[in-house]
C-alpha cells in the first residue's frame, strides 16, 4: 500500500473544512470538498468539455447585464463541509482578483458540463446540494452525440428543491437569471467521425 502524502491527511480529527482548501497548494486543480471529503477532478478533460465551457462563458458574458460576472475555476462555499467547484458560475459580485470562493447567496447560476467521471455527482449530489444552499438556477449540460443538451432547473423556494424547467436541444431561451438566448449547436464544433 502506498503511503499518503502529508498534505492529504486531514488537519483535524473531524476531517476537512471549506477553508482548508485555501491552504492546500499541493492539491490538484479543481479539488472539491463534499461532505468533508476531498474530491479530485479527473484530468485531463475531454476537448468537448473545455470547448463547451469556454464558449458558454463568453456567450453568457456577452449577454449578461451590468452586475453579473462569469467565473470558471471558482468554488462555492455551500457550508463548512462543502465547497464545490462548478464548471461555470454567474455571480452578482463585482470582480475581485483575490477571490477564491463565492457564497451561495452571491451565485445566480451554476453550470456543470457532465463528464463520464462526474456524471453521478453532477446529476444527483450537486443537484441536491446547490438547491439546499439556495442557488436559484442550475444547468447540467450533457454531451448527446457531440451536441450539448441542457437540463435546466429552477429553485422552488417553498420546498427548497429544484424543479425541472426544461431540456433544451439546438437552442435555449430563458428569461432568468437574465434574458438568455443560446444557439447550443454553435457552442462546440460538429463531430467529424
Amino acid at each position: 500500500m502506498t503511503a499518503l502524502p502529508d498534505w492529504m491527511r486531514p488537519p483535524r480529527e473531524e476531517g476537512w473544512f471549506a477553508e482548508d482548501l485555501d491552504r492546500l497548494p499541493e492539491a490538484p486543480r479543481h479539488t472539491e470538498l463534499i461532505d468533508g471529503a476531498l474530491v479530485f477532478m479527473a484530468s485531463p478533460q475531454r476537448s468537448w468539455h473545455g470547448r463547451l465551457v469556454t464558449a458558454l462563458t463568453t456567450t453568457l458574458m456577452a449577454q449578461a447585464p451590468v452586475g453579473f460576472e462569469a467565473e470558471r475555476g471558482m468554488s462555492v462555499r455551500l457550508d463548512a463541509r462543502n465547497r464545490l467547484e462548478p464548471d461555470l458560475l454567474l455571480t452578482n459580485l463585482p470582480y475581485d482578483p483575490d477571490r477564491t470562493w463565492c457564497a451561495p447567496e452571491d451565485v445566480e447560476l451554476v453550470v456543470e458540463a457532465v463528464s463520464p467521471e462526474s456524471a453521478h455527482r453532477d446529476r444527483t449530489v450537486k443537484l441536491r446540494k446547490y438547491a439546499e444552499a439556495g442557488i436559484r438556477h442550475y444547468w447540467c449540460v450533457e454531451d448527446v452525440d457531440g451536441a450539448p443538451v441542457v437540463h435546466v432547473y429552477e429553485l422552488d423556494e417553498p420546498t427548497g428543491v429544484y424543479a425541472p424547467a426544461g431540456i433544451f436541444r439546438g437552442a435555449l431561451t430563458r428569461p432568468v437569471p437574465f434574458g438568455i438566448a443560446l444557439d447550443l449547436d454553435r457552442l462546440t464544433p460538429p463531430r467529424t467521425d
